[in-house]
């Protein structure tokens, strides 16, 4: 019987990145740093490794916010800042690593809900002495139920008979709107008409810090909202900036002599059902069912998000109007504070910052809209009851806001009695933010902002217009600041063969 040789053993082969003529592995080529001590002779990993791209300092500022500005705190930069945290967290859990009680992350913050009870519910103004309903911490997440002033802000008729008139069942009607309602006679109704939740208190913000409102959720209470319109309401009242005598109105009838609260179905006041799609192409997504054949989608958000102005400053109904007879700023102007800037864009996603003037900020939110145009040109939105859901966080530096965005977008808001001076109040707004966040010129910021900067008027029929900036994302390559004639560079692919002309003048 013939004796075999043993089989030679296997013969090893190179990684496949290390074989000749192939390239390494990307993660074999990135540069690493010792986070720690080096490496423990156990192996237990004091020396774990981490990628030196992302050891941002957690100290140092977003390289796109300049030293001491004046302007709005850093917005979110392309670059994840929070991508060490969890680089970290995740290296010192594989090397097996516990973290003691005094680094573990604490735990967050339960939630915290806010319903719109009578007691949590405020008509027409923001008093800056009122006592929060709730205070919570930077991060907490707080859900809020707001109520439309549609239909439960006439004394003699209930939000039941209203609606009912409209055709809504009394069961659809929400039970917190009619305690509100009964509340009317003894309630003290400020110069405005919405009504607001609030005031939330935020620990630790105190005057001169910005308050960032996140929206994280906004889902619809009813199924219904209402949109009014009147032959001279909205840009067709006598009170529009616009208004010359001789204006004709709409011809929109009058309410019956014999309707209740005025109303009028289908001609001033107009039920509007939403819910959900079943037409083939939008199946399953909100909409508003405004006529037979047409549906309109859903871009819910809150109308007005307000912080307690400061103390003895007032935004009147016509440009310098002294303070109104109870002292309280009215709900319907926007200003400084925020307040009834129906800007449809601030909707989930978004970020909100508003200057703080009072210790604790003090948030108002409400006039809940299912949907709305730029404009809002009849004088409301689909006015519908919504549960917003918030994050708020402080930073320690005053912005001159109020300032906005969200994932496409950085958006400065013009206000004012006048539309012209409110465009040129936010053309001059993002000039400086350009400034501020970008390192432009203030040349090459006009330059940016006439060529990539949409101008929209986003409510013009609330006494004070808003004019909404909104500067893209998209077209910076890197987070930061940008050098100086950068943009210049970028745009110059080949040289002109010929002479351009110059144009000062608009085109």
């Amino acid at each position: 019987m013939t004796r075999r040789s043993p089989a030679p053993p296997p013969r090893r082969t190179a990684a496949p990145w290390r074989r000749p003529g192939r390239r390494r592995a990307p993660s074999a080529r990135r540069p690493v740093r010792t986070v720690g001590p080096p490496r423990c002779p156990s192996g237990q990993g004091l020396g774990t490794r981490v990628p030196v791209d992302w050891a941002w300092r957690g100290d140092a500022p977003a390289p796109h916010h300049r030293s001491g500005s004046t302007g709005p705190p850093p917005l979110s930069s392309n670059t994840p800042r929070a991508a060490l945290g969890g680089a970290l967290a995740a290296a010192l859990v594989a090397a097996g690593i516990a973290a003691s009680p005094a680094t573990a992350a604490s735990k967050p913050p339960k939630p915290v809900k806010v319903r719109s009870t009578p007691d949590n519910v405020v008509y027409g103004g923001f008093p800056i002495d009122r006592r929060p309903v709730s205070t919570v911490k930077p991060g907490q997440v707080v859900t809020i139920d707001t109520l439309s002033s549609v239909g439960i802000t006439v004394p003699d008729v209930s939000p039941v008979q209203y609606f009912g008139k409209l055709g809504v069942k009394a069961s659809d009607v929400l039970p917190d709107a009619t305690a509100f309602w009964k509340t009317l006679p003894k309630r003290t109704k400020y110069a405005g008409v919405h009504t607001l939740t609030g005031p939330v208190d935020v620990a630790g913000a105190e005057p001169g810090d910005t308050l960032e409102i996140e929206v994280m959720d906004l889902q619809t209470r009813v199924p219904y909202g209402v949109n009014l319109t009147a032959p001279d309401s909205g840009v067709f009242s006598t009170t529009y900036p616009g208004f010359r005598p001789g204006d004709a109105p709409l011809r929109i009838p009058t309410a019956p002599a014999d309707a209740i609260a005025g109303l009028a179905p289908d001609v001033r006041q107009h039920l509007l059902r939403t819910g959900r799609s079943k037409r083939k192409g939008s199946r399953g997504k909100e909409v508003v069912f405004f006529a037979r054949g047409v549906e309109v989608p859903l871009h819910k958000f809150m109308g007005v998000m307000a912080v307690k102005p400061a103390d003895g400053a007032y935004v009147g109904y016509t440009p310098g109007a002294g303070p109104y007879p109870d002292g309280v700023q009215s709900s319907v102007p926007p200003g400084p504070y925020g307040g009834n800037l129906d800007v449809r864009d601030l909707t989930v996603g978004s970020k909100l910052y508003l200057p703080v003037f009072q210790k604790g900020a003090g948030f108002y939110t409400g006039d809940s809209h299912s949907v709305q145009g730029d404009g809002e040109v009849s004088g409301t939105a689909n006015e519908q009851s919504l549960v917003g859901t918030f994050r708020f966080k402080v930073h320690k530096r005053r912005s001159t806001g109020p300032y906005a965005e969200d994932a496409k977008n950085w958006m400065v808001m013009g206000i004012d009695h006048d539309l012209d001076r409110a465009l040129k109040l936010s053309v001059r707004r993002a000039v400086k933010w350009l400034v501020d966040h970008k390192g432009m010129t203030e040349a090459k910021a006009y330059s940016f902002a006439s060529i990539a900067v949409d101008f929209t008027i986003s409510e013009a029929v609330d006494r004070t217009q808003v004019v909404t900036g909104r500067i893209p994302k998209d077209v910076f390559f890197r987070s930061g600041r940008v050098k100086a004639g950068a943009l210049a560079e970028r745009a110059r692919t080949t040289k002109a063969s010929v002479p351009i002309a110059r144009h000062d003048h608009g085109h």
